[in-house]
Parts: structure tokens; sequence; C-alpha cells
């Protein structure tokens, strides 16, 4: 865990994730995610010194949606060495492999939905929970073997540089709300253990068909509130319900708590703790995590109708407003996106090849 501390200290993009929950990630006990994973962790060692790191993985519940036997790698680091990528990625394959496995897909985090590498758009710093990575990491995937699996883009949209939502989409949301009867509103806290398996359950009808999605646990779920339940901001947790009040869709932004855990090496003692709490008020980032519309809601103009309220829930603070991921192939969000007139931004890519 100590690896990507040493390996970006003194990259000034690279944002140190908090230690406590990079350790939590590999607990079992407190990342419900492992209890349907068997996984290996591995370390590459030159004259003892740690320089390498990689984890491979087969998760029960994705093998199970998807059909097909892919097995999954994540957590990589490594220093620029060809032939210290090539054993790593080697280790990964061999235990795969040895596990019926015909495909090895990634990087693939251990946190949900944090997936792929950086190819387009180093800069600016990665938001919450988002990787980061050197460029040469996709020159030693691709001298692997690995391919392009799926490409992930980023767009923003940012007040400060003049961002509004165009008046034709003002227009179409109300038109939405008037021909569907569909309201939105934000979680209610007091509820929220209820509300996040109202969520969970709209999640994995809504996102069902994406491509690397597998259902979402109710014990994944609650951990995540647990976890972002002391810095999310309500009012951009979203759920869109039709008129008999039956949810149909949902958007969650999360404020971009790493504009403030920038320098603190990972750690939230003896200081960091007071930024984070002063400077959460003010914060004016957030990230756009997750938007889905269930089957029968899609193209109908609800997403629009999410996207709308969520900026103008964090336009008050003056948002810059991070969408990510979008999938590359999702012409219709992506379309809606151009539309609105946000700014592509950033590219991740995931990989894939023969174990």
């Amino acid at each position: 865990m100590e690896l990507p501390y040493r390996l970006y200290r003194r990259d000034p993009v690279w944002v140190a994730p908090l230690r406590s929950e990079q350790a939590a990630q590999l607990d079992p006990l407190r990342n419900p995610m492992l209890q349907h994973c068997e996984y290996a962790l591995f370390l590459l060692r030159d004259g003892g010194r740690v320089v390498g790191r990689i984890a491979a993985f087969v998760d029960r519940l994705a093998l199970e949606h998807w059909g097909r036997p892919i097995g999954l790698f994540g957590s990589y680091e490594c220093v620029d060495d060809p032939a210290g990528a090539a054993l790593l990625l080697s280790a990964a394959r061999d235990w795969l492999r040895a596990r019926g496995m015909t495909r090895l897909r990634g990087p693939w985090s251990f946190a949900s939905q944090e997936w792929g590498l950086v190819v387009e758009g180093f800069t600016p710093p990665p938001v919450i929970l988002a990787p980061y990575n050197p460029p040469y990491y996709n020159d030693q995937l691709v001298a692997n073997g690995l391919t392009k699996a799926k490409d992930l883009l980023v767009y923003y949209g940012d007040r400060a540089e003049g961002y509004e939502i165009p008046p034709r989409y003002l227009t179409l949301t109300d038109r939405v709300r008037e021909r569907y009867g569909v309201t939105v509103r934000g979680l209610d806290m007091a509820r929220l253990e209820e509300e996040v398996a109202t969520l969970v359950a709209v999640s994995n009808r809504a996102l069902a068909g994406n491509w690397g999605y597998y259902p979402v646990t109710e014990a994944e779920a609650r951990a995540l509130a647990h976890d972002l339940k002391q810095v999310v901001n309500p009012a951009a947790l979203l759920l869109a319900e039709d008129a008999q009040g039956a949810p149909v869709g949902f958007a969650m932004s999360l404020p971009d708590i790493n504009r403030l855990l920038h320098g603190l090496d990972g750690r939230l003692f003896p200081f960091g703790w007071l930024k984070l709490l002063v400077g959460l008020p003010r914060l004016r980032q957030y990230r756009m995590w997750a938007l889905g519309v269930v089957p029968e809601y899609q193209g109908k103009g609800i997403d629009a109708l999410l996207y709308r309220h969520t900026y103008e829930a964090l336009a008050p603070r003056g948002v810059r407003l991070e969408i990510n991921y979008v999938l590359e192939d999702n012409v219709p969000m992506n379309n809606a996106l151009r539309h609105l007139a946000v700014k592509p931004l950033r590219r991740y890519r995931v990989y894939e090849g023969e174990v």
C-alpha cells in the first residue's frame, strides 16, 4: 500500500488517497466486494525493494452476470521497467488461468466503478474515486498483449468559465416533466438506509445492460453510504419518481474531496481533518459519479432532467461539475452531453487480453 505514495511523491498532479481508505479496500470486513471475490496480491521486488504490485481476482457476481470467464486485475503500480511489468502481468495471468479464466480485464479496482487508465487528459488532478497513472502504464499493458476493451469519457461544466445549461434544454426538461409527470427530489438523509436500498434497486435495473456493469449488493451500497455520509451533499443525490411515486431514475454527484486531500500525504492527522472540516462547506468541485434511468423510461429525456436538477442544486456554489465516466459507445448519453454544451476533459481505457 505504501508503493504509490513513494512512486508519486514528486508528482504535482497525483492526489494521495487516504491511507485508512486504502487499507479498508483490502479488508473483507470493511469492503463487502471482497466477499464475492477470490483474489491474490502480488509484489514485485528488486533487491528487496518493492517496485511494483498487482492484484488478480475472480468476481463471482461478475462471472454470473457476464456469462464469460473473464478474470480481473487491478491495484497496478510499477516503475518504468518493461521487464518488471511483464513479470507482474504474467503472475496475474498464471493465477487467473489456474482458476479457469480465459480473459484478463483491467485495471479494475476493489472500489466500485474505479476502472481503467488515463490515456488522454492527464491534468487536472483526478477527482474523488477516480484513478490516476503515468502515461507509460499504457505502454506497459500494450507491450504485454493487452488491447482496448472500452474507453470511458469524461466531461465537465464550470460556472467560473461561464457555463450555463442551454435554454433549449430548460424548455425540453419542462416538457418532460409535464408529459410524464416525473418529479425529482433529493435523498432523505433521515431515512438513509431505506433510500440506499431504493437506489440499489433502481441502479441494478437501470444499468444492467451497460458494459462492465454487474449488480451491486446492498452490503456494498450500505458500506459506500457509510463512507460518504459525512461528506455528501443530500441535494446532489437525486431520485426521479413517476406520477405514482415509483422511482424511475437516479443521479449521484459527490463533492470532490480530492481538492482538500492534496498535500496531506494520505493522512488526516494531525491537521488534515481540520482542512476537511473547514473546506467541505466551501467546496465547489463535484463529480457526477453515477446516473441511470430504468428501461421503460429510457429515451424520454429523464436523464436530461436529472442533469438539470443536479446543476440547479449545485449552481449557487458556482460549481465545477465533472461527469465521470460515460461509455464511449453510449451514443444517446454522449449526444445529450454535447447538446448540454459541457466540454470533453479526459479519457480512460480498460484493457483486455488472453490469459
